[in-house]
């Protein structure tokens, strides 16, 4: 699945320019999956008709691995549905907030794409495609204090992730913390550092945190690992190396003090031979 940039998604102060820009996002973050998954109620006016417009958006529906969810527009107003269902009843029907409606939207579109490619890094991009931010307040690392926001992480995840993820997390913002001040105003080196604390390592988490969890932690795909195994080995290759950076970080810092050992040892040899 190649990434298209999302269309901004307006506030809700704006209900139809936002079921519009979510129904074309949704698409593109499902690509072929969205044929028999994501459905698009449209209300065309006689207008449409003869000038061959689709017409405006009025509804969506999303059969996704855990819910179907539905979106509708009436009166000006979005109502966001999700709905138990079994052998094509629905057994459960519950209105959510607007807010947390897109947050689980998000995670059944991300769920939905992963199971059909058969791929759980499609997870992270469909999310991406659809511009909806899962997650944002519980794994954040800020840009203006990485070592700070890297030490909450574990906990943050805990009981959230499986427990060998949470521990390989912690080790990851450990070996961070540990390269970022031998990094500071290296150019390069502190920018990659950086880029991982505040992006890959949070977005790889928030990608598998929007997923529903039942489904991440027992799902197989058609690789025959679950998203919960994804999740471990994604995080193992950036353990690897976000440890390789630690180690150059602390190597350069070894050359730096032989260096300096070899001018502090010229120096006082000889002014000991200068002494009486």
């Amino acid at each position: 699945m190649t990434v298209s940039l999302p269309v901004p998604l307006p506030s809700a102060d704006e209900p139809q320019a936002l079921v519009e820009a979510l129904a074309v996002n949704a698409a593109r973050a499902l690509g072929p999956a969205a044929d028999g998954a994501l459905s698009v109620e449209r209300d065309r006016s006689l207008g449409d008709r003869l000038a061959g417009r689709p017409g405006t958006v009025t509804a969506l529906r999303l059969e996704g691995v855990d819910a179907r969810m539905t979106l509708r527009l009436e009166r000006h107003r979005l109502t966001g549905e999700a709905a138990q269902v079994s052998g094509g009843v629905v057994i459960a029907r519950r209105a959510m907030p607007l807010g947390a409606w897109l947050q689980a939207f998000a995670g059944e579109v991300a769920a939905v794409a992963a199971d059909a490619a058969g791929d759980a890094a499609v997870a992270a991009r469909a999310l991406a495609a659809l511009g909806v931010a899962p997650a944002a307040d519980v794994v954040r690392v800020d840009p203006s204090d990485v070592a700070g926001g890297l030490l909450p992480l574990r906990a943050a995840v805990a009981g959230r992730v499986p427990e060998p993820a949470a521990a390989i997390v912690d080790r990851i913002a450990t070996a961070l913390q540990e390269a970022l001040p031998r990094v500071t105003g290296t150019g390069e080196p502190e920018v990659v550092v950086t880029r991982t604390a505040t992006d890959y390592l949070p977005e790889t988490l928030r990608a598998y945190l929007a997923l529903p969890a039942e489904w991440a932690a027992h799902h197989r795909l058609s690789d025959g690992r679950t998203p919960a195994e994804a999740l471990v080995q994604q995080l193992t290759a950036l353990e690897q190396a976000a440890a390789r950076m630690r180690d150059a970080a602390v190597e350069r810092d070894a050359d730096a003090l032989l260096v300096n050992g070899r001018f502090l040892d010229d120096r006082f040899r000889t002014s000991r031979l200068d002494l009486p």
